[in-house]
Order: C-alpha cells, then structure tokens, then sequence
C-alpha cells in the first residue's frame, strides 16, 4: 500500500508570504515611530531649503507657525480639558512649586557648575565660549509652550496640570529670565558681550504676551467654551476625528521652523566639532537627569514623607501628576527663548547671536526626540502602577467582604443559641 505524500506549498508562494510578514513588520515599527522619522524628516527639509520655514521665510513661520500651529494645538487642549480639572490643577500649591523650582532654580545651578567645570578644564577654549553663554540662557527660561503637554496627554499624564505649568512658566518668564541669566553669566572678559548686551525689552515684552494671549489664552477660553456650550457634540467631534493626535503632528512643524531658522544662520555650519558634539551629547544627558529628578521631586523616598509634619509637602503625586512634572521640569522654549535671547542681546552682532542660539534650538528639537521614548515607559509604568492599586483595592475590598460574612456567620450563631 502506497503512502500518501502531501505536496509541499509551491517555493513562490512561502517566499511571499515571507515578504509580506516581513513588510507588515516593517509598516508597524514605523508607524509606531513615525514621530522620530517625521523629525528626520523636517531636519532634512531645513538644511536643504532653510528659506521657506525660517523665521521670516516664505510661509512666515513667526505667523504661520508660532501663532498658526501653536494655536490649534491649545484649541485642541481646551475642548479636550473638563473646566473642572483645570481650576483643580490651578489650585494645586505643590505642583506649582515642584516645576517652577526645578524649571527656574535646580537646572540654572545645575548648568552654572558645568559651565564652571568646563571653564576650568578648557582654557584653551575648544568649546565655543558662545555655546556655553546660551546654556545659561537656556536653563532660565520658562518650560515649552505646546510639545510637554501633548507629551504628557500621549503618555496618559495629567494634561491640565501640564497646561497650568505651561502658563504660569511663560508669564514669569520674561521677567525671570533677562536679569537670571544676565546675574549668572561669568565674570570674566570673554563674556563681556552678554553680560552688557544692553538690548530693548520693551518691545519683546510687547512680542511675548501678545503671543502668549493670542496663541495661547484665547484658543484654550475658545476650547473651554465651545466645550462648555456643546458638550455632547464636542465629545463625539473629539472621538471622531482624533483631534488630540493631531497635536502630535504639529509639533513636526514646530521643530522644521527651529531647525530652519537654525541653518539659515549658518551658525551651526561653522561651529566646532568639539562644540557640535558636545551640545549634541550634552542635551540628552541634560534632558535624561532632568526627569530623573523630576520623578523623585513628584515622588520621593518614603522616610520624607513618613514623619506627619512633612507629609504634606513631600507626599507622592499622582501617577498622572507625576508625569506632567517629568515632561513639565526639565523642558525649555524656544517661542519665548528665541525672541528673548535677541532682545536681550540686540547689540551684539547676528553672528554670535545666531552661535548663542544654538543650545536653545538643538536642546528643544532634542527634548522631544528624547521625549517620545519616555512617552511609551511612563505609558508602561503607568498602566503597572494602575494594575497594582487594583489589586490593592480588590483584596481590601475582599477583605472587607470576608469580615462582613464572618460577622454575619457570628451573628446567625448567637441567634441560634439564643434560640
């Protein structure tokens, strides 16, 4: 009797299958990050064609995109934001104090001493003494207006809190900022040029709330609003369309303007090696620390907040708070820090301004690459910490179940002998 042999699947056919595997697995690992391959993408575009999204280029990014993009993306916040988070978050002293300490005080300190040790250890000067003046810069000004909170919504933080931040920040900014940096840059003669700039304020300050109220406030009041007046409506238009996603997508425009303006000043170009590498590496170190201690100041150790006197200014945050302050802390602006830094130093020549620029411009684009991967672990961590309050919560609420049925049984056992 002859055994019956199944015919092996024609060659052509498993290779295909294979390729199609291989194509779909290609297609998700992109569109998981398609954020990082958009800012590959923008950069690309800036160095090749710098005059169309530069500041003063053909689409009037300073129009288009600083109050255009920035605009939508509060618009989107105040129709997905309840009021009633909002006014919460408006009241919560400890967020408020957490992120403007850290923002304005821990990373002025913080980059003041490596300035310091990079003074010492390079007299030679192989790091352009420009870059380490827009360090400094760059460490006093407020948190970014619009990529922390869309970041922190993405990793299921906390939006409103992040939103609160972002407003209070950029109206103490420019009052913060000048005199902060202007006290804490060297004394010594190579710094000579940005400790008397000597520029006019009067029309940044002018520039920087007119901004701040146009593309800020009035689209977060027009969100609250229409979210107020149409509630149902507003709810099914935000599930249909997707609107908050989007904000994602306009920070790619944010970083193709930075970059832009960037190489259309040619500073970047002609800056060192040593310079370029180490603002490159530099920033993410910086970033990466920063939330580290953000972390720690949402949620310290334990023995801070064991002893009652102390527990409430140390007690953890929440996990959604938390995340906020992560991507709150340790972010800087490039929408006040730019027309600010030119302000402050309208005398000195566009060149040296233009190399002072250059950590503000690297630091923000870099923060939000860093960011989208911290996005997906505060995600995880997240959803871990849920799980395991519902575990608490589930043998608290079992406990409490097997007490009631032990108290009943006791109860039916004493009627019984009464009986």
């Amino acid at each position: 009797m002859e055994e019956s042999t199944v015919p092996a699947a024609p060659e052509p056919r498993r290779a295909s299958s294979r390729w199609q595997a291989v194509s779909k697995r290609v297609l998700m690992l992109i569109l998981h990050q398609w954020l990082l391959i958009g800012i590959g993408v923008v950069c690309v575009l800036a160095y090749f064609f710098p005059q169309v999204a530069k500041h003063g280029g053909i689409i009037r990014s300073e129009y288009s995109i600083l109050y255009g993009v920035i605009a939508i993306i509060f618009l989107i916040s105040g129709l997905s934001i309840p009021r009633q988070k909002l006014f919460t978050q408006l009241l919560n002293w400890r967020l408020h104090i957490v992120v403007q300490v850290i923002s304005f005080l821990f990373i002025p300190a913080l980059v003041l001493a490596v300035v310091h040790i990079i003074l010492a250890g390079d007299p030679s000067g192989h790091i352009d003494r420009a870059v380490l003046a827009g360090y400094i810069f760059t460490a006093c000004i407020p948190t970014t207006i619009a990529s922390n909170v869309v970041m922190t919504r993405a990793a299921g933080g906390d939006d409103a809190a992040a939103l609160v931040e972002v407003v209070i920040a950029n109206i103490l900014g420019p009052f913060v900022t000048a005199a902060w940096t202007v006290s804490l840059i060297p004394k010594t003669t190579e710094f000579d040029p940005w400790r008397y700039g000597g520029g006019n304020m009067g029309n940044m300050y002018k520039n920087v709330f007119q901004q701040l109220g146009l593309s800020v406030l009035l689209p977060l009041f027009v969100g609250q609003l229409v979210r107020w007046t149409w509630p149902d409506r507003t709810a099914w238009v935000l599930q249909k369309t997707k609107l908050p996603k989007w904000a994602s997508f306009c920070m790619l425009l944010l970083i193709w303007s930075t970059f832009s303006s960037c190489f259309a000043t040619g500073a970047l170009q002609t800056m060192s090696t040593q310079s370029v590498i180490f603002v490159v590496l530099f920033n993410i170190a910086l970033y990466m620390t920063l939330t580290v201690v953000c972390f720690f100041g949402a949620r310290p150790p334990r023995f801070l907040f064991s002893c009652g006197r102390s527990e409430p200014l140390f007690r953890p945050m929440s996990p959604e708070e938390t995340i906020a302050v992560c991507f709150c802390g340790p972010a800087k602006s490039t929408a006040l820090g730019i027309p600010l830094l030119y302000a402050m130093w309208e005398p000195v020549d566009l060149y040296t301004n233009a190399k002072t620029s250059v950590p503000v411009l690297l630091y923000t684009t870099e923060q939000i690459a860093v960011a989208h991967f911290f996005v997906q672990m505060f995600k995880r961590w997240h959803a871990r910490v849920a799980e395991k309050q519902d575990l608490e919560h589930g043998r608290d609420d079992g406990a409490g179940m097997d007490m009631t049925e032990t108290s009943a049984e006791t109860h039916g056992i004493i009627d019984d002998e009464r009986t």
